[in-house]
């Protein structure tokens, strides 16, 4: 009979904080794009999604959390960051929370916040563009705790504001900060907003962290601006650090991935391209490196039976293409060019694969060929926020502001 180890029993305790079926951070329950306990039709011929309703939202690019009945919608309404909770049955307002927004812009004109919602029990984290950090009660909204981190460490704006989703472990949240005094990660006391410990000297970048399991121990995986770096949760203490990034007009955004217990995949655009790190020894080794594999400019691919999915190019370059590697060789098992960048979530044994575009496809999980059950329009704007999936409804928010919910066959 199967005995969950400690290390298994506190990630699981760590990464899934609601209900079963919830979606309470980026990536899901295991920040990995994986739903758990849904269930989807094998296709799509007598009955596609239908729409129940919309709400409309500000600038930003966050996409939704959900935990049980509240939807949490983070945005920007002219002068405010915004967390507007709705119902996850009708849409319709259950509270809504304001502070002052202080991001002037980037690269990018858009002014809202890039991060996704945290729920952890009773709370709500949210971080802003401008790298402030708000704790809130769940139920009505009430705040509980402020900190404007990028401004007490002194980070950078870089080229979009802050945009890495933080984690919560060992009662602390760790985010992805990028200030200046060996605080490249800090972390934060979940009652107190105080800070526990700082660590590292590296920018920030807009990927979010991991944890990654090993033994009786669990550790934190980041990425920097230039670096793939462990950290143990309770002091901050270095554990690896691998170079990945390339300075210049280049980001680093794909959560990385654990690849069973001593395996990490990273992912890239740019010219910094995709790694397979071993972390089996003290000193991080590269078990294959390629920009010719998977190297993704901001999706995150997911793993299934040893393969990686997930997409292949940059937005604002040539047609990128959903493609399908052996997670172990890098080795290719197909592509598809008709796919463009595109946000995964693999559900049910089966690949929803949200386009850009506004395209919604279901794919067979076929490491063989791109095999497509099913595809509809969800909207005529761009989907560029990551999309939440819980208890039977995929919520998608595209550039105009419309954030929908739709029931799944």
């Amino acid at each position: 009979m199967f005995k969950p180890s400690f290390a298994l029993l506190m990630l699981l305790l760590c990464l899934s904080s609601g209900f079963a079926g919830d979606w309470p951070q980026i990536l899901g329950p295991g920040r990995n794009g994986h739903a758990i306990n849904e269930t989807l039709a094998d296709n799509w011929a007598r009955q596609k999604p239908v729409r129940q309703w919309n709400f409309k939202v500000g600038e930003g690019y966050a996409g939704p959390a959900i935990h049980g009945r509240h939807v949490l919608l983070f945005h920007r309404l002219q002068g405010d960051e915004v967390l507007t909770c709705v119902s996850a049955a009708d849409g319709k307002k259950l509270w809504e929370t304001r502070w002052p927004a202080a991001y002037a812009g980037g690269v990018n004109s858009d002014r809202g916040p890039r991060c996704v919602p945290l729920v952890h029990k009773n709370q709500v984290f949210v971080f802003g563009a401008a790298g402030d950090l708000h704790s809130l009660v769940l139920e009505d909204g009430k705040k509980l705790w402020s900190r404007k981190l990028a401004q007490d460490y002194k980070a950078l704006d870089g080229y979009f504001g802050a945009g890495s989703s933080p984690i919560v472990v060992d009662g602390k949240l760790l985010v992805n900060v990028g200030g200046r005094n060996n605080a490249s990660i800090v972390a934060v006391d979940l009652v107190s907003g105080e800070t526990r410990w700082q660590s590292l000297k590296d920018h920030a970048s807009y990927s979010s962290p991991t944890l990654r399991t090993y033994g009786n121990s669990v550790s934190v995986v980041f990425i920097t601006r230039m670096n793939l770096v462990g950290l143990e949760p309770k002091y901050g203490k270095l554990l690896f650090q691998l170079p990945f990034g390339k300075r210049g007009p280049t980001v680093n955004a794909a959560t990385p991935l654990v690849v069973g217990e001593d395996r990490v995949f990273v992912t890239a655009s740019y010219g910094i391209g995709a790694k397979l790190v071993s972390l089996a020894n003290e000193t991080p080794k590269v078990v294959w490196e390629s920009d010719d594999a998977l190297s993704s400019q901001y999706p995150t691919p997911v793993l299934h039976d040893g393969h990686l999915f997930g997409v292949h190019g940059r937005e604002d370059g040539a047609p990128a293409e959903l493609r399908c590697i052996d997670a172990s060789s890098g080795k290719m098992r197909w592509r598809e060019a008709a796919v463009g960048m595109a946000h995964l979530i693999v559900v049910d044994k089966k690949l929803l694969v949200l386009r850009t575009s506004g395209d919604l496809l279901l794919l067979a999980l076929d490491t063989t060929k791109y095999h497509v059950l099913g595809r509809m329009r969800l909207t005529r704007s761009t989907a560029r926020a990551q999309p939440a999936l819980a208890n039977g409804r995929l919520f998608v928010r595209d550039i105009d502001g419309n954030v929908s919910a739709w029931k799944l066959p």
